[in-house]
Formats: C-alpha cells, sequence, structure tokens
C-alpha cells in the first residue's frame, strides 16, 4: 500500500529543495513521510545527476556584487551557466548573491576550489608539517597519513567549494551549486572572485 503524502507537505519539500513536485512527493513516499530524510534522498540523486553536467560549457552568467559592514568589505563574483535564460532567473541572481555574501564572511578563502591552490603551496604546507614534534616517534606511513590529512584540512579552508554555507551549514558551496544544476538543468561554475578589505 502505497503511503499518503499531504500536498503541504510536498510543497514544503519542494520549497526547501527545488526539486520536482512528483519527485518530491516520491522521496516522501520511499522514506515513509520523514521530511528529512527525504530532503537527503533528493540530495544524493540530484548530486548524481549533477555530476553528469560538470563538463558542459558554461559562458553566460552574471558579475555580481556585495558589500558588507558598513562598506568594510566587497566582494566581487563571477558566475557562470551555459544559457541566458537561465542567468536571467531570480534563483540564479539569488545563488550568486548567496555565493558573494559567503565569500564576505570566509577571510580565509583565497580560491575557488583546492585544485587552484599551487603546487608550492602545497610542498611548503608539507615541509611546515613534516617538522612538527608530535610526529617524531611515528612510523613513516602513519606520519604521511597525518601529513596529508593536516594538508587536505588547510587547503579546504582555502577553497569557497569546500566551506559549509552560511545559511545551511549541513552542505558546502559545492552541494549548494549541484541542487542549482539539478533545478535549472545546467552546468553552473564559480569563475572568479575578488574580495577587498578596506586598509589592507
Amino acid at each position: 500500500m502505497t503511503l499518503e503524502i499531504s500536498s503541504a507537505l510536498v510543497k514544503e519539500l519542494r520549497q526547501k529543495t527545488g526539486a520536482g513536485m512528483m519527485n518530491c512527493k516520491k522521496a516522501l513516499q520511499e522514506t515513509n513521510g520523514d521530511f528529512e530524510e527525504a530532503v537527503k534522498t533528493l540530495r544524493q540523486k540530484g548530486l548524481a545527476a549533477a555530476d553528469k553536467k560538470v563538463d558542459r560549457k558554461t559562458i553566460e552568467g552574471i558579475v555580481n556584487s556585495y558589500i558588507h559592514a558598513g562598506g568594510k568589505i566587497g566582494v566581487l563574483v563571477e558566475v557562470n551557466c551555459e544559457t541566458d535564460f537561465v542567468a536571467r532567473r531570480k534563483e540564479f541572481q539569488e545563488l550568486v548573491q548567496n555565493i558573494a555574501m559567503q565569500i564576505a564572511a570566509s577571510p580565509d578563502v583565497l580560491y575557488v576550489n583546492t585544485n587552484e591552490i599551487p603546487k608550492e603551496f602545497f610542498l611548503a604546507e608539507k615541509e611546515i608539517e613534516s617538522a612538527k614534534q608530535d610526529l617524531i616517534n611515528k612510523p613513516e606511513e602513519i606520519k604521511e597519513k597525518i601529513i596529508l590529512g593536516r594538508i587536505e584540512k588547510t587547503l579546504k579552508n582555502l577553497s569557497l567549494l569546500d566551506q559549509a554555507f552560511i545559511r545551511d551549514s549541513n552542505i558546502t558551496i559545492d552541494e549548494l551549486i549541484k541542487e542549482k544544476i539539478t533545478l535549472f538543468g545546467e552546468n553552473i561554475k564559480i569563475k572568479r572572485f575578488t574580495r577587498y578589505t578596506l586598509g589592507s
């Protein structure tokens, strides 16, 4: 027997995830009406669908600015999509505004993703971590794992896509973008950004 799901719950789930009505209803039925589990299910399906679109060309989009803290911090960000139609959508513009706000709130973030971080930085971090006292008596194999783990954490702190979204700390910026890729049916990429801080 199929579980009856109220239209109000379907609507609420749709507003939270941006997924289609039938997908929301199906996710609620699959999870026996458990709202949070349905959100997780839709996110997983959405991320899988978004992964198939990440290689598509993004030549449209918008450049957005955001001024924060009484004019003391400013951000310029370029976010690309595939068509002008999506670039003009209110939801896309809201996404870009949220990304700009995220950059303003993340002073350590210097790169869009970890792939942009220069190799020299990685090597310098490795040298610093290798010299730390707490690793001296560890076996080489374990030492290497600890060092790489610490470097990965440092690199993620510098990467915008790896940050927890300021409006929903359960997802990263990367996951937020993949949710929107699923919603719009187009690839979306943060191309570049600049963060200005007064006096620095």
